[in-house]
């Protein structure tokens, strides 16, 4: 991983051109070549960023990050304030809650749950920010991405659409909707979704694993 400090102007120019005025930031170019914009007044979220598949062309001033789909991120390197490369290793993955990951697969087994003639293309499909739990094809055949949590709380509804905001960056995959499933889904965290467009699903643990109380099985 490579962290840059650099006084610097931005301009995405795409599908939504956006524009960064001139000012100190983080610069965190990955080891998968994605280049993302970083201030200090937010807990994680870029200001602007590229997923791959995509290319960095450095010229002396100019940091130029572009697509397949001819999408750019023009940095306009001002001043190098500091200029850092990391070896992180493998990377170990998110170990989840015992419930939630059996969620995981049960709804993975059991797709339909979500809607008739519903199927699962993928569990774990890789995002550059982390995997998103399942995606799925609805019965349409749109693509629609699955978080699931034990609690819904705004903190699993803005990861989700995280993901959906990169997920739909991909021509191929786009558009992809996203369903925001639980066990509990607090108010507020269901008034978020919604106003985002996000559809919500309240899901029952016990009728997912089709068993009685007292029968035991391994997954």
């Amino acid at each position: 991983m490579r962290l840059v400090i650099a006084s610097c102007k931005v301009d995405y120019i795409g599908r939504l051109n956006a524009h960064l005025p001139l000012a100190t930031r983080l610069l965190l170019i990955k080891a998968d070549g994605s280049v993302s914009v970083h201030s200090d007044d937010r807990a994680y979220k870029p200001l602007n960023w590229m997923s791959p598949p995509c290319w960095l062309i450095e010229d002396p001033d100019v940091w130029t990050v572009q697509n397949k789909a001819g999408e750019k991120l023009v940095i306009d390197v001002k001043e190098i304030l500091q200029d850092s490369n990391y070896e992180l290793g493998a990377e170990p993955g998110l170990v989840k809650d015992g419930v939630e990951s059996h969620l995981q697969q049960l709804l993975a087994e059991h797709v339909s749950t979500l809607g008739d003639g519903w199927t699962l293309v993928r569990r774990e499909y890789p995002t550059p920010i982390g995997p998103v739990d399942l995606m799925c094809r609805d019965s349409e055949g749109g693509n629609v991405a699955v978080e699931i949590k034990r609690r819904g709380e705004i903190d699993g509804v803005e990861q989700l659409t995280r993901y959906l905001d990169l997920l739909n960056r991909d021509p191929v995959l786009a558009p992809v909707n996203g369903v925001f499933a639980a066990q509990q889904i607090k108010p507020q965290a269901r008034t978020l979704a919604e106003d985002r467009g996000i559809r919500c699903v309240t899901l029952d643990y016990e009728r997912l694993r089709g068993i009685t109380p007292d029968e035991y099985r391994l997954f």
